[in-house]
């Protein structure tokens, strides 16, 4: 098993736009691996639609600067970082309680940071080493990293008329099988059952869980393992939209969710796949 950093707290932190006493109130997201990708995509627009956004990612403090974390079609908007590795199960709580204390009461989880499939391997050449990591990250530690943001949100009340969620970003891959991501659709359709079993335990506690199953994304993880085939395919239309996805599409998928504005769904995916997922007889 991995080696993980100890508990880092809001000392190895930075917060970008207005300070808390210039800032009116707003809803606050948490977005792991929100640096960079489908991440920073999602705390974009959820910056433009309204939240301020704490993101948590492996990435020293220091080495973040703070123009590179600005929405600047959002001013207002408080951006602050601080770094997690969310398989330290032990740093969780604590993470949490620093993005609240500077920015304000939770709303949203959006569980986004995730490890591909890198280099791709045969399953039956897998090794348990990095069949462990994908578990580490992808499913553990977001799986107790949810626990512990939902006991926060059971256990801080919400102010009368807001909407609080949890979003978790599986994949098509939580049920399109790839043998040479093995580890990668083991954890992501697991986690696509973890959104359930989530939606079900705080569906009384009026806390709303969603899960977003993006498709075939344009950023730099998908860029790594090649994209001849996926670009073949879009021509030939197994991909209807005969496009690539963009972290742009995910954030509107996100931010529609996180603002509450698909008010009787829970634990149900949502496909931004560009009609990837519709079965087809020719």
């Amino acid at each position: 098993m991995n080696t993980h950093s100890a508990p880092v707290l809001a000392t190895s932190s930075v917060t970008s736009g207005p300070s808390a006493m210039q800032a009116r109130s707003r809803p606050v997201a948490v977005v792991t691996g929100g640096l960079q990708g489908l991440g920073r995509g999602i705390t974009v627009q959820l910056a433009r639609d309204g939240f301020d956004v704490a993101v948590l990612d492996l990435a020293d403090a220091a080495s973040v600067p703070l123009e590179s974390l600005a929405v600047p079609e959002a001013p207002e908007a408080r951006i602050h970082y601080q770094r997690l590795d969310i398989a330290d199960l032990a740093a969780h709580e604590a993470a949490l309680a620093a993005v609240q204390a500077t920015l304000g009461p939770l709303s949203c989880l959006v569980n986004n940071a995730g490890i591909a499939a890198r280099p791709l391997t045969d399953l039956l050449a897998l090794s348990p080493q990095a069949f462990d990591r994908s578990v580490d990250i992808n499913l553990r530690g977001t799986f107790f990293l949810s626990q512990a943001f939902a006991r926060h949100l059971i256990s801080h009340p919400a102010a009368a008329g807001s909407y609080r969620s949890l979003v978790f970003i599986t994949s098509i891959a939580a049920e399109m099988a790839s043998p040479d991501r093995a580890q990668y659709c083991t954890t992501k359709a697991a986690l696509s059952m973890v959104s359930r079993l989530f939606a079900l335990r705080l569906a009384a506690e009026q806390i709303h869980v969603h899960e977003v199953r993006p498709g075939f994304m344009r950023t730099a993880m998908t860029a790594s393992a090649g994209t001849e085939v996926i670009d073949r395919w879009m021509e030939e239309g197994r991909v209807p939209q005969r496009r690539w996805g963009t972290p742009e599409d995910v954030g509107l998928a996100v931010s529609t969710l996180a603002q509450g504005r698909l008010p009787y769904m829970t634990g149900q995916p949502l496909w931004v796949a560009g009609g990837l997922n519709i079965a087809q007889a020719t």
